[in-house]
């Protein structure tokens, strides 16, 4: 189980394996809202005429970085709690005022990134985005680049390729531009610029990211078309207002897979994780569960403003190992940490290629999980888009670090679950960045110990 500790010492995870005895999963969970659809409420919010209502907003610090700088150029946002719906006084689509100080992004590339492509556009105003030391190593001229081509000026380190970064606003103009990357964040950011650019904008996609913003900008209002192969072409005509509505965010699927890969390989273990998005652009983790044959079950589908929702329920069973690469990346590009793990209990040998956008995360995700996995015993071998990972080799405890990433984190928690004595996880509070309450909600899942382990 895990053991609370004093801020700044080591968590201790799985301390009953070490008595022969592990505590299994069992119960429901509900997931914080999805963090993707919680920094575009509130942007598309910010900029909408009207008041934008947001039930089920994340509360943790990313889409708080989001919210801290909309409120320094002018945008009322109500207090962002748990439990409380968010209330956003738009602005319209030329309302953000010129911010008296610089903008803190904190740990969010969404925050930046969006933010580039929301500001370039805003006509003699100058706005200068900065974050914590992780946000300024990570590149951002995957979106500076392609904004360039609709007119915009953005300056900063290595060719405005980090933090920090000015943007002087100037009047945009349209453009086709093909990313050389499948990433709802550059998509995002070009469609928040096309917003007030003379003449339309066409982005057209290598695979189909996430859709969040398309199915959210026309939801508010814009005049927005997605078309060509699996919907990778995506053009918006400026012109339209955007209106304020309400926005009710289903709990997010890269959270729930946590649950979902810890009840497939804890003993003992069945977890209902409750009003999941299962948005297709974002269901590949289920895709590869059920390439594992994981018993996991679908109830209660629906549809929430918009967006298809359910509940999603995984027992323990035995694992087949999993291969996975091109267009299926994007759509799990965040789940890959937690899949490392569910290889490494899997029968047989899993590979994760096409993946070197986890070099440019929080961290360099596949050396972070790479090298901390390795510390538990993991037979696997690093490679420059992925990872090889022989299952079916028992991980046992060790001193484990999350490298400040809130998605290692929970993943080595959910490893730490079904090694054979306990673990110490430095830097646990990493997690808070989009799941606060995980702690306590693996406290509760906890059952009493199954018996001897094995």
């Amino acid at each position: 189980m895990a053991v609370a500790t004093p801020s700044g010492s080591p968590l201790t995870l799985g301390s009953n394996a070490g008595a022969g005895r592990r505590h299994s999963l069992r119960g429901t969970v509900r997931v914080p809202g999805d963090k993707s659809i919680s920094h575009r409420a509130l942007l598309f919010g910010a900029i909408a005429e009207g008041e934008t209502r947001i039930e089920g907003l994340l509360p943790a610090e990313d889409p708080l970085s989001t919210a801290a700088c909309l409120r320094a150029m002018g945008v009322r946002i109500s207090p962002i709690q748990a439990g409380a719906a968010v209330l956003v006084q738009g602005v319209g689509l030329d309302g953000l005022q010129e911010p008296e100080d610089v903008l803190d992004c904190g740990n969010s590339g969404t925050t930046m990134r969006l933010m580039l492509g929301l500001l370039a556009g805003r006509c003699g105003r100058h706005f200068v985005l900065n974050g914590d030391a992780s946000l300024r190593r990570r590149p951002m001229a995957r979106v500076g680049q392609p904004l360039a081509t609709m007119g915009a000026q953005i300056h900063g380190r290595a060719g405005a390729n980090f933090a920090p970064l000015a943007i002087e606003g100037h009047q945009l103009h349209g453009a086709v531009i093909g990313t050389p990357v499948a990433s709802a964040q550059v998509k995002s950011a070009l469609l928040l610029a096309a917003l007030t650019a003379s003449g339309s904008t066409t982005v057209i996609e290598p695979a189909r990211s996430r859709d969040h913003s398309e199915r959210m900008l026309r939801a508010f209002g814009a005049n927005l078309e997605v078309g060509g192969d699996m919907g990778r072409l995506i053009c918006l005509h400026p012109g339209s207002s955007l209106r304020g509505l309400t926005v009710v965010v289903p709990g997010d699927i890269s959270s729930a897979a946590f649950w979902l890969v810890a009840a497939a390989i804890t003993p003992g273990a069945e977890i209902t994780v409750e009003n999941v998005g299962l948005n297709p652009t974002r269901t590949g983790i289920l895709e590869v569960l059920e390439q594992m044959e994981v018993q996991l079950e679908v109830l209660n589908p629906r549809d929430v403003a918009g967006e298809p929702v359910g509940d999603v329920r995984v027992s323990h069973g035995p694992l087949k190992a999993f291969e996975i690469g091109g267009d299926l990346i994007p759509r799990l590009v965040d789940e890959i940490p937690i899949l490392a793990v569910a290889a490494c209990c899997a029968e047989g040998v899993s590979r994760i290629r096409d993946a070197e956008e986890l070099r440019v995360k929080e961290t360099d995700r596949l050396a972070v999980m790479a090298r901390q996995l390795g510390a538990m015993g993991a037979d696997l071998e690093e490679t420059a888009d992925g990872m090889v990972i022989q299952g079916g080799r028992p991980l046992h405890g060790a001193e484990l670090d999350s490298e400040t990433d809130h998605r290692v984190a929970m993943s080595l928690a959910v490893a730490a679950q079904v090694a054979d004595s306990a673990s110490w996880l430095h830097r646990s509070e990493a997690a808070a960045v989009s799941y606060p309450g995980f702690w306590e909600d693996l406290a509760r899942l906890q059952a009493d110990p199954t018996g001897p382990a094995g």
